[in-house]
């Protein structure tokens, strides 16, 4: 069961005040955000989390890493809203209008879902910074468009998990089939076939737009790595939100490797009895991009545009957490040659199939 938004329980009061300012002839709440003396004092700052909400080990929890963080180091408030199964756009524009209204700054929409709902919420608060993850179709004098080059560090894993497979066969799993997780795919078999051109690699989507369940269910995710397994692959990847703790439980009760997302998932808590089985992890840093984005509104220089974190500046990378992965001397050569090639150049990654 997912958690309750904060924001939910105060939608029905929140409502009723816009009616009435809105009957008496006076500016839409939805206008204005309040001042930090109005909502406290407290400077505070949000993020509004994408399916699977936070606890899912990968994506969003990196996103909360980032606000706790801020929470510590800035001194500022961190609030959070979680998604509803089957919401729609509607609900997403309450959501970031909630936070908003609330003196919230920035706002953080965790995925590109968001977008639709940013670009109708932004220009109401101008004064507000918003950010979104992975997105760059929607811009604005008040926007941050906070994107990594996934297809780098799936590379890396491709790599990874030539150099690791012991039978040639290695498998791919996307959540939901957009252009977004075919970066991942493509970096992937890319680096797969780089280093060993005669590996098969078998790749498979749990959902279709507008199904968005392969990013939220662990049981689809370990069916079809259950089905990659069975056809031979001892490596599987899941680019699959909460859904890809199913496909590493999976590999894990066969006794083969799994390659993590988004997070550092030997290192999470809900993961831990099948860390041994989690070869590495393909990182995206979130969390830093989460933490400098609230930091350069505490600054007084709102970051906006695009922000790209890519090899160059480590904002993706392969974590070496695992101390078998650490033991694999030819696996870490042949993974840092491909880096320093990636960076300088030497090898253009495809961001897709």
């Amino acid at each position: 069961m997912r958690r309750i938004t904060r924001i939910a329980t105060v939608g029905i009061a929140s409502a009723a005040l816009a009616l009435s300012a809105t009957a008496c002839g006076g500016k839409k709440s939805s206008d204005a955000a309040a001042s930090p003396s109005e909502s406290g004092g407290q400077k505070s700052a949000a993020i509004a989390y994408d399916i699977g909400g936070r606890g899912d080990q990968s994506f969003n929890d990196a996103a909360y890493a980032g606000l706790k963080k801020a929470e510590t180091d800035l001194k500022i408030k961190g609030a959070e809203a979680e998604p509803t199964d089957g919401e729609g756009e509607a609900d997403k524009v309450q959501r970031l209008t909630e936070l908003a209204r609330k003196g919230n700054n920035p706002v953080i929409g965790v995925g590109f879902a968001y977008a639709p709902a940013i670009k109708k919420v932004a220009p109401k608060f101008p004064n507000t910074t918003f950010g979104i993850i992975d997105d760059t179709s929607v811009t604005g004098p008040n926007v941050a468009n906070m994107v990594f080059n996934e297809e780098q560090g799936s590379y890396l894993a491709g790599v990874a998990a030539a150099k690791a497979s012991k039978t040639g066969t290695v498998g791919f799993i996307g959540g939901v089939e957009v252009p977004l997780i075919k970066k991942f795919e493509a970096g992937f078999a890319q680096g797969v076939k780089d280093t060993n051109p005669n590996a098969k690699v078998l790749s498979a989507y749990l959902t279709q737009p507008p199904n968005f369940d392969g990013f939220a269910k662990p049981d689809l995710g370990k069916a079809a790595a259950q089905g990659q397994l069975d056809a031979g692959a001892d490596v599987i990847y899941a680019a699959a939100g909460l859904a890809g703790s199913g496909a590493i439980e999976a590999a894990s009760a066969k006794g083969k490797w799994a390659i993590g997302v988004d997070s550092d998932q030997y290192n999470q808590a809900g993961l831990a009895k099948y860390k041994d089985s989690i070869l590495t992890s393909v990182t995206k840093d979130v969390s830093d991009s989460v933490f400098n984005l609230i930091k350069s509104v505490e600054d007084g220089k709102p970051a906006t545009g695009e922000i790209r974190y890519g090899l160059d500046k480590d904002g993706v990378g392969l974590a070496d957490s695992n101390p078998k992965y650490k033991e694999m001397a030819d696996v870490i050569a042949a993974v840092e040659k491909a880096k320093a090639d990636i960076i300088a150049k030497k090898i253009t990654v495809k961001t897709a199939p």
